[in-house]
C-alpha cells in the first residue's frame, strides 16, 4: 500500500550534538539514521526539525550561575530542565548528522531560536503559545497524518507528537526509529503520556507497506526494547 500524500514524515533533531560524542548525546542515537533514511525514501512529504539555539540560551545550565546540567528551575513560562550547551546555531554540533540522507525534504523547521524560551516541540515553543508555523504548513498541504522519528523519544519527539495530536493530526511515533535520553524515568513517563493522548506507538514495519504479521512481531520487539531501556534507568 503506497503512503498517502496526506501523510508526512517528521524527522526530529538528528543532529551531531545528540549523537554519541556530541554535547548532549542520546545513547545509540547514531544507530537510527539508516532506518530513518529507508523510511524517508518512502514518503513524498518529509519535514526535518532542527534545534537551533543562540549562544547563552536560557535552557543552558551555563546561563545560570551555580546551576548544573539536568537541574530543574522555574522560568517565566514554567519548569525548565537545564541542559549542557548544545546545538548552538551555525556550529558543527547543530548540523544534521552527516549520514542523514533526505534530499527530498521540503522544509526544515528550526526551533529554540528565541534566547529566552526553549522549544522541545516542532509545533509549539515551551511557553505553549508561540507556534513554529508547522501545523499551518501541514494543513495548507492537506496533510492529516504525521509519522515521527528521531531524537530524543522522551523529550522532543514526545512533545512534537503530543502537539500534533492537539492540533488535530493523526500522530504515530516509530519506536525503533527513535532513541531516548531517559532522565529520571522520563522514557516510561513519555510512553504513558503519548498513549493517553492517542498517539500511535508503532514499529517501522507498521508504516504502510509492510506485511501485517511482520508488523505485529516488530511492534512487540520495539516495545520490548523501549521497556528494557526504561527498566534500566
Amino acid at each position: 500500500m503506497p503512503i498517502s500524500s496526506r501523510t508526512a514524515l517528521l524527522v526530529i533533531d538528528v543532529q551531531n550534538d545528540f549523537i554519541p560524542g556530541g554535547q548532549l548525546p542520546v545513547p545509540e542515537g547514531d544507530l537510527i539514521v539508516p532506518l530513518i533514511n529507508r523510511l524517508g525514501a518512502r514518503f513524498t512529504q518529509v519535514i526535518i526539525a532542527q534545534d537551533w539555539h543562540p549562544a547563552g540560551h536560557a535552557s543552558f545550565a551555563s546561563s545560570h550561575p551555580g546551576r548544573a546540567p539536568y537541574d530543574v528551575i522555574q522560568l517565566p513560562y514554567g519548569e525548565q530542565t537545564l541542559w549542557p550547551d548544545h546545538c548552538v546555531r551555525a556550529t558543527p554540533g547543530a548540523e544534521l548528522h552527516k549520514d542523514l540522507d533526505l534530499p527530498h525534504a521540503q522544509l526544515i523547521i528550526r526551533k529554540g531560536c528565541n534566547p529566552d524560551i526553549d522549544s522541545y516541540s516542532a509545533f509549539l515553543e515551551a511557553d505553549r503559545t508561540t507556534t513554529t508555523g508547522l501545523a499551518g504548513y501541514l494543513k495548507e498541504r492537506g496533510i492529516d497524518t504525521v509519522y515521527l522519528v528521531g531524537l530524543a523519544l522522551d523529550f522532543c519527539v514526545m512533545f512534537s507528537a503530543l502537539d500534533a495530536r492537539a492540533a488535530g493530526f493523526n500522530a504515530f511515533v516509530v519506536l525503533d526509529a527513535c532513541r531516548a535520553i531517559d532522565l529520571d524515568g522520563s522514557l516510561a513517563a513519555a510512553i504513558e503520556r503519548m498513549q493517553v493522548a492517542g498517539v500511535g506507538l508503532i514499529a517501522s514495519t507498521e508504516v504502510p507497506g509492510y506485511p501485517p504479521v511482520a508488523a505485529v512481531e516488530q511492534r512487540e520487539a520495539a516495545f520490548g526494547s523501549v521497556r528494557a531501556r526504561a527498566k534500566q534507568s
